[in-house]
């Protein structure tokens, strides 16, 4: 009886050790779908922490610690609400602590220590032996644990997020550099604020694998990488539903490249977001299966021809939202794997086909519902607060810019990189390098898409011409957008010679470089406009404390004149201006300019907001009234 009772427990404490999706861990899903294996532990839910305000931890010996006083729930940020916490100061220095059991059944496997992201250092350390740093706070990253944990104990796990989010050194996007929130900067996220899990992987295992989608030619084309190179095999099934479509076996050699031509190929776009399932197996000489990984693709093509993007060999107009991706109650991290996908559909419902993703790296699962549901990206970068023209502002930034390509390029929802925002003060030498450097390693790392190098900045080397302009009197949007051949052109404003204490004997400015103008060979874009503020009181006398731009509104009658007139302006130069993306999908703190709330309630009739932003621009109409005149009742 009591070995009976013995086996009862064992067996419930390893369906506790494997579980993936149990309903008491919070983000408790499968981080990473386009990588997925079955061996894995969700490590979120409550850890111990304490703050280091004076840095001083590891002379204290923290790293060694097996208990903190605070308890914090994981993946959430601690100026968040949901991980118990609510602390929204500066926070230099964060320590985390769990203990970590590893299950003995995967012995004979490397272990895995997955972070979806930490902002922004982050140190790692099993029972006080340092295991690894990752500089950088929106990109993801492993440690390999294997030499420092044995299957079937338990470990101290411990984790030291360090943050100077005022050096102008890294990016911190719409993170407040003041001590609260205003204008469109928003509460910091500083520490873990993406899941963390843990994985078994053979030592031969799968490391990556880039897939690119040849609709032309009707293949796929699969380039994997492996943790080591063996003689060992690589199988790789392409499925529609239940069925294999195409299969290719390679070497399990760096080199090998599979080509997998697909009949008929049912291509990924809005419309019809169709995607390939993919497993890969990696099986030895005694056809034992080594490691295995579930993936999808969705074969699609963008490109540019003129001064459009086409998408899959046809032009596609952009009706673009921006989406900042903060919430209410989880600040960077969304509450809830269904959030996310929430957003995608409130976006559809308001007459968006995608989203521009605005000054924050969105987390893997937000694309794998893009892709679900047939919704457009365009991936950007917290580059706000750094330094630009700083070259270890550029160190920083290139390192974690090409770990978030790497991550994300197999996504077909993600047309777009968008590395960098309204970088208006550029100097003449090292921005114009540095920008460069990154259209370079962009298209090094994928040339299958755009690059837009500065939305709405100071254009060095892009396939994308974007300008930002938020004139809310429609009809001198469009005027100033293109009027008889002139495009707007964004401000420019070339750092000068830095200041100096040196009496009345001044230095020139000697550093000469020509900036681009747009010259109409490529798209022109205008990729923040609107911006329109509606607060829940307005119209009447308002209490509230609330940003947006220009003159608000008066009545919803007066806004929805405006925000018709403003798009429907874009639309007619249609054949000039390729797309726009409107400002902004909800209210976040105190700019209440959202087609939303920020609880993600609406303002308006949904119905009416759809009408507006699901016109192309061969859909105006000629003779029917606009749509503003219907009356508005709340």
């Amino acid at each position: 009886m009591k070995i009976k009772k013995f086996l009862i427990a064992a067996l419930f404490v390893a369906g506790t050790v494997f579980q993936a999706n149990a309903s008491d861990i919070p983000r408790g899903e499968y981080p990473r779908p386009q990588f997925e294996r079955t061996a894995w532990m969700n490590l979120n839910g409550v850890w111990d922490y304490t703050f280091d305000f004076s840095a001083s931890g590891l002379e204290r010996g923290l790293e060694r610690a097996t208990s903190f006083e605070g308890k914090i729930t994981v993946p959430f940020c601690p100026e968040s609400s949901l991980s118990g916490i609510g602390y929204t100061d500066f926070i230099n220095c964060i320590w985390y602590h769990r203990e970590v059991a590893v299950p003995e059944a995967w012995s004979g496997k490397d272990i895995l220590l997955n972070f979806g992201a930490v902002y922004y250092n982050a140190e790692v350390y099993v029972d006080g032996v340092f295991a690894a740093r990752h500089i950088g706070g929106s990109s993801s990253f492993s440690v390999d644990l294997t030499r420092l944990v044995t299957p079937g104990k338990s470990h101290h796990l411990v984790v030291r997020a360090t943050s100077d989010v005022r050096s102008t050194t890294q990016g911190a996007g719409k993170q407040n550099l003041q001590y609260a929130s205003y204008g469109c900067n928003y509460t910091r996220t500083t520490g873990i604020w993406q899941t963390v899990w843990m994985e078994a992987v053979d030592p031969a295992g799968l490391l990556s694998a880039q897939v690119v989608t040849d609709i032309d030619q009707g293949q796929l084309v699969i380039t994997p990488r492996f943790r080591s190179e063996s003689g060992n095999t690589l199988h790789i099934a392409v499925k529609d539903g239940g069925k294999t479509v195409a299969s290719a076996a390679v070497k399990a050699a760096n080199s090998s490249v599979a080509v997998l031509p697909v009949r008929r190929p049912k291509l990924w776009s809005p419309e019809s977001p169709f995607l390939y399932d993919i497993t890969y197996r990696l099986v030895n000489a005694k056809g034992e299966v080594l490691d295995e990984v579930n993936s999808y693709a969705g074969m699609r093509k963008v490109h540019i021809e003129g001064n459009k993007i086409y998408l899959n060999n046809k032009p596609y107009y952009q009706r673009l939202v921006l989406d900042q991706g903060f919430y209410p109650d989880g600040i960077w991290t969304a509450p809830s794997d269904g959030a996310l996908k929430r957003d995608i559909e409130l976006s559809m419902a308001a007459g968006f086909n995608g989203a521009r993703l605005h000054q924050k790296a969105f987390e893997e699962r937000f694309y794998y519902w893009a892709d679900r549901l047939g919704y457009i990206t365009w991936g950007e970068a917290p580059s706000w607060g750094m330094d630009a023209n700083g070259i270890e502002a550029a160190r920083n930034f290139l390192t974690e810019w090409s770990e978030l390509v790497l991550r994300d390029r197999n996504h077909p929802s993600l047309l777009i990189w968008t590395p960098m925002n309204e970088e208006w003060w550029p100097d003449r030498v090292q921005y114009p390098r540095f920008t460069a450097d990154l259209y370079d390693l962009t298209k090094a790392l994928d040339p299958t898409r755009p690059v837009n190098d500065a939305s709405g900045g100071t254009h060095i080397k892009t396939d994308i011409w974007t300008v930002h302009n938020y004139e809310q009197d429609p009809a001198k949007l469009k005027a100033v957008i293109y009027n008889d051949g002139a495009f707007f052109q964004t401000p420019l404003y070339p750092a000068g010679v830095a200041p100096a204490n040196i009496g009345f004997n001044g230095l020139r400015q000697n550093d000469r470089y020509e900036f681009p103008v747009y010259d109409g060979k490529m798209p022109f874009l205008i990729d923040e406009v609107g911006g329109i503020k509606w607060a829940k009181d307005q119209g009447r006398e308002s209490q509230t404390e609330s940003w947006g731009y220009g003159t608000p509104p008066k009545s919803e009658a007066e806004f929805l004149q405006r925000l018709e007139g403003q798009i429907n302006g874009i639309l007619e130069l249609g054949d000039q201006v390729w797309g726009y993306c409107y400002t902004q999908l909800t209210d976040v703190e105190q700019e209440q300019n959202g087609v939303y709330y920020y609880d993600r309630t609406p303002k308006f009739d949904t119905e009416r907001i759809h009408a507006i932003f699901s016109r192309n621009p061969g859909d105006l109409p000629v003779s029917e009234a606009p749509l503003i005149e219907k009356k508005t009742e709340r």
